[in-house]
């Protein structure tokens, strides 16, 4: 499995578990970033501790602080915002360059029913 595959995968596993999801943000917002694929994203992660080391290590994101959203907010409201914008989301991205996958919001959504279907 890749880095990148694994970090999906974790941050599935994670944020179902702890009922949180982080983004950061400073005082113009939440970032995004476009690929090379022209796709552009805004960056989530599964833990507080993920979040931060993006911050201390990508001077980019270095005057951002953690943003935490509450999971019901996260499905009902942000996953919805994200798609109607055309948004991706970047999902537990790491490393110095912040890399990692960029999801739809409606596989993300898919992803965490199938999984919530498994628990219940």
């Amino acid at each position: 499995m890749s880095q990148s595959a694994v970090q999906w995968s974790t941050f599935i596993k994670e944020i179902i578990k702890y009922r949180k999801i982080w983004t950061i943000k400073d005082d113009g917002g939440i970032p995004t970033s476009t690929n090379i694929d022209g796709e552009t994203s805004m960056p989530f992660w599964s833990l507080k501790s993920r979040a931060e080391k993006i911050i201390e290590n990508v001077p980019a994101y270095s005057g951002f602080q953690p943003y935490e959203i509450k999971f019901d907010d996260f499905l009902n409201r942000w996953l919805k915002g994200l798609e109607k914008d055309g948004l991706y989301l970047g999902v537990n991205w790491s490393g110095k360059r912040a890399t990692g996958y960029d999801m739809k919001p409606k596989e993300v959504l898919e992803r965490i029913q199938y999984e919530l279907s498994l628990i219940d």
